[in-house]
């Protein structure tokens, strides 16, 4: 590079004071940004330092040449810049400064880079006699500009596919707590159903023997011995009948508590109530059983998380008995490195892995909430004719 600081036109030259002179070199020397002058054609007639190291050619050479020719020639994608769009002409030739900071500057290699520059037209009197342009090189600046801006759309990008995963997950909250209700409101009506015909049939037909029984006792006294004796052998069979009313209405009260909550989970523990609840399975739906437990009898999960796994099991038996087709199901339950899995496999017609993540799957929906909100998984592999399996995974030490 030139080592002369600042290449301007001799006093002489310039018809201007020799000390004017050089305390303009070093006020123009003393700044990092390149500087030049042009005059009515365009010709350089002065450039500092650090503007000649910007464009990459001695300040010597520059001197006297079109700067929009040298430097200023092309756009950014090399098509021609007419120099009568160039904001740098127009300051002297329109009287407009300008600060540019979206076009490029051109090296002597050939190469450019972003700039971003002002320029201002040189004014003596009334009369204008050339422009000062003041330039520096952003390239920097506007690659991490680039790279803020990429950042902001990633960002946005993953803040909209979050928005969708999160709206997508709360429409299936919604669908999975609606199908939640309507399971709820038909187990209400087959409850209720059953109260009223098994319940309230056997209420009204002892309802029916007491009053006979009150209308005969009345007609007891009119009676002689014989008569009297025979209506107390029916009394007796009435109050036989009675009994075996009551009988059949604590059996029926029985097996409804017993499907709102078996008893035998609070009585026996989680263990013994998946086993009975696995051979009642397979006698109502007349299944062949497969039964491996092993698991410590005396370890006890946190009531809601016992509750939660015997729901989740009476789900998978349902959806055997619902859709596998099955002739045998087997049920193993394990107890390892302090994760309880519980697996339940059937000889079925199986399913296509989708089938089970549908929007309408609200059974294995339901199983996986129920999983998760224990900190715990629930998988399925199935293939068609193939059968499927169920396996439940849940961390033992669970604290709610």
């Amino acid at each position: 590079m030139h080592d002369q600081a600042l290449t301007l036109p001799s006093a002489a030259e310039a018809g201007v004071d020799p000390l004017w002179r050089h305390q303009l070199s070093l006020l123009l020397e003393s700044t990092g940004e390149g500087i030049f002058g042009i005059d009515l054609d365009g010709h350089c007639m002065f450039i500092n330092r650090a503007g000649a190291q910007l464009l990459g050619w001695p300040a010597a050479e520059v001197l006297g040449h079109n700067m929009h020719e040298l430097t200023h020639h092309s756009h950014a994608d090399g098509s021609h810049y007419p120099d009568t769009d160039c904001p740098i002409f127009n300051a002297f030739r329109r009287g407009l400064p300008c600060r540019i900071d979206t076009e490029v500057f051109w090296r002597r290699d050939g190469s450019s880079f972003a700039v971003e520059y002002s320029s201002h037209p040189i004014v003596d009197g009334d009369t204008v006699r050339g422009a000062v342009i003041a330039f520096v090189d952003i390239t920097e600046r506007k690659r991490a500009a680039a790279a803020l801006q990429q950042s902001r759309d990633q960002l946005e990008l993953r803040v909209t596919e979050r928005t969708a995963e999160l709206s997508a997950a709360l429409q299936q909250v919604r669908e999975l707590s609606a199908w939640m209700d309507s399971v709820r409101e038909e187990e209400r009506t087959r409850i209720a159903r059953e109260v009223h015909d098994e319940l309230g049939s056997l209420l009204v037909a002892l309802k029916m023997d007491v009053n006979w029984i009150g209308k005969r006792l009345g007609e007891q006294q009119s009676r002689d011995a014989d008569a009297a004796q025979a209506m107390r052998q029916q009394m007796r069979g009435k109050c036989d009948n009675m009994g075996a009313l009551i009988e059949r209405a604590v059996d029926n009260v029985g097996r409804i508590i017993t499907d709102l909550r078996p008893s035998i989970l609070d009585h026996q523990g989680l263990w013994a109530a998946l086993e009975w609840q696995a051979h009642e399975f397979v006698q109502s739906a007349e299944l062949e059983l497969g039964w491996d437990l092993q698991v410590d009898e005396s370890l006890e999960l946190p009531e809601p998380a016992a509750m939660a796994v015997f729901r989740i099991f009476q789900e998978m038996l349902s959806n055997v008995g619902r859709h596998a087709r099955a002739a045998r199901v087997d049920i193993r339950i394990r107890a390892d490195d302090g994760v309880l899995e519980l697996r339940v496999k059937d000889d079925g017609i199986g399913a296509a892995p989708q089938a089970f993540g549908a929007p309408t799957s609200y059974g294995v929906r339901g199983m996986r909430e129920r999983a998760l909100h224990f900190g715990g998984s629930l998988e399925i592999a199935s293939q068609p004719g193939q059968g499927s399996t169920f396996r439940l995974r849940l961390p033992l030490s669970i604290s709610h």
